[in-house]
């Protein structure tokens, strides 16, 4: 019939513009992909411009040094006239493999683990870095084990959850890895926590590859393991107390906290006395 015909009709029109236009396709292709490229390099001198980052050295050591580092995107959303307060991080395989970090609930500990992650990563992506100085070793794996979620789907527990991801890093780490660990242990009991992250953290410490890691707790009883272990070395986010308040200064130190301030920070939330 009539719709039949006019079917044949479009078919036809529509393969003799496709052979037409089969010739283009690649050049196409090609100048998509080049659009792409400069876009996103675009992006990166930008944000270089805007924003005063800084050119990475990327070296073929193993040495991770950052001054004056800040998050790429908490910095962006801070209130008008804020400030980012900037922290300095060192990492090698000689004298400072690990960082135990302790402070505060909120006084900006995983900011911190973020933001070195952030930073290295953007640093093997061609871009420039939000920091005053960025020396950053090839690295060929970031890990990271940070909040806490279950698996209803699988029947995984958060804990379960934890240990999967945990067990994952320890498996496949190598010499060029940045290890990124949050609150490991925080699952389960205290007592079984504390023995788990322990003997993560001296594991990494003893591994042939002494992988770079940071190692964000509450768990105060790690800061022991500074004496026990040549290349781990114990932080703390320094804070301020003021009467019954306490006041995050968000700047990074030599030497563990004893204090996680839980107390203060659900007075913070609107928890009501009891």
């Amino acid at each position: 019939g009539a719709e039949d015909k006019i079917y044949q009709i479009e078919q036809q029109l529509f393969q003799e513009l496709l052979n037409e236009l089969q010739d283009y396709i690649a050049p196409m292709q090609i100048n998509g992909q080049v659009m792409a490229v400069l876009d996103c390099l675009s992006c990166f001198a930008e944000n270089a411009i805007h924003l005063g980052y800084k050119k990475p050295e990327v070296h073929i050591g193993k040495e991770l040094e950052l001054k004056d580092s800040r998050h790429p995107v908490i910095e962006r959303n801070l209130p008008v006239g804020e400030s980012y307060i900037t922290n300095d991080v060192l990492l090698d395989a000689e004298q400072q493999q690990i960082i135990i970090l302790t402070g505060p609930n909120m006084s900006g500990k995983s900011a911190i683990l973020r933001q070195t992650a952030l930073i290295t990563l953007l640093a093997h992506m061609g871009s420039y870095v939000p920091a005053s100085f960025a020396k950053v070793p090839l690295t060929d794996k970031i890990f990271t084990r940070v909040g806490a979620s279950d698996n209803l789907s699988g029947g995984e527990s958060t804990f379960m959850v934890e240990m999967n991801e945990t067990a994952s890093i320890i498996n496949n780490l190598s010499a060029n890895s940045l290890i990124i660990l949050d609150e490991i242990g925080r699952g389960t009991s205290t007592y079984d926590g504390i023995s788990i992250a322990w003997s993560i953290a001296e594991y990494l410490h003893e591994s042939p590859f002494a992988p770079k890691t940071l190692f964000a707790t509450h768990y105060h009883e790690l800061n022991e393991l500074e004496n026990k272990f040549s290349r781990i070395k114990n932080f703390h986010i320094t804070n301020k107390e003021s009467g019954n308040k306490i006041i995050f200064l968000r700047k990074l130190a030599p030497g563990g906290s004893t204090h996680s301030f839980g107390i203060h920070v659900a007075r913070m939330a609107g928890m009501p006395p009891l």
